[in-house]
């Protein structure tokens, strides 16, 4: 009897770099758990193009739809393998500007890009340890950004928010191992219709990246796979900025 297949929840899923993260791991043979907070009709488009995969909506800035979220995708086949917080939110503030960035924006930047993403682990750790006595590691990526590893980003909440990201997911690396394996994946400048106007990034990206390019959605999505397809690998920040950390 054929086993059933492994199952990824990506959130934010329906566009950019996490619809080419559920495309890559439902190449890869999982069923898909697709997520957004809003953009429902891509979330079913995507869904239903992948095959094997679910839409649930779920405003991950509010607890009772982070616990909603991850109990419909335990429920939906009955397992969870893999989880990979994507989503986040982000907001221009030149870093010079203090006053600009008030506590409300401090406050909702972190709300989701580093509470959500531990709630979401918290709810998911009981199916993600069960996944492990199937044989192999529950699995949690994270994406955070090059932002929250140099002193970079659109804004200071927003990279003070993903460096925290990237250290909950070492201190979530060593509070859930064996059982379950804790990475993060922190891209910098991605080619996504939100960043097709950044003129200055691209340009820096051409001129001093030895990659000489940004990232594409997929590329982002192959750094995933590659962590999700390890099962020795875990606390590790994999910095996907072409190499411009080098410069």
């Amino acid at each position: 009897m054929t086993p059933p297949p492994p199952v990824a929840l990506v959130t934010g899923s329906t566009s950019g770099i996490g619809a080419a993260i559920a495309r890559r791991l439902s190449k890869d043979g999982f069923s898909v758990v697709v997520h957004s907070r809003s953009s429902a009709a891509a979330g079913h488009a995507l869904a239903d193009e992948l095959g094997s995969a679910v839409y649930v909506q779920a405003d991950l800035a509010n607890d009772a739809d982070r616990v909603k979220l991850v109990r419909d995708a335990v429920g939906t086949w009955g397992r969870l393998d893999v989880l990979v917080n994507n989503a986040g939110i982000s907001r221009v503030i030149p870093h010079a500007d203090l006053s600009a960035a008030t506590p409300e924006i401090w406050q909702e930047l972190y709300d989701v890009n580093v509470v959500a993403p531990f709630r979401l682990v918290a709810e998911a750790e009981t199916a993600l340890r069960q996944a492990a006595r199937q044989g192999r590691p529950g699995c949690i990526v994270n994406i955070s950004s090059h932002a929250g590893v140099r002193p970079k980003g659109a804004s200071i909440p927003y990279a003070a928010s993903k460096a925290a990201l990237t250290h909950l997911t070492r201190l979530l690396a060593l509070s859930l191992a064996p059982d379950i394996r804790v990475n993060a994946v922190a891209p910098g400048l991605v080619d996504t219709p939100l960043t097709a106007d950044w003129t200055e990034a691209r340009q820096l990206w051409k001129e001093r990246a030895p990659m000489h390019r940004a990232a594409t959605p997929e590329d982002i999505a192959q750094a995933v796979a590659m962590l999700v397809a390890s099962e020795y690998v875990t606390g590790e920040i994999l910095l996907s900025d072409g190499g411009l950390n080098l410069t």
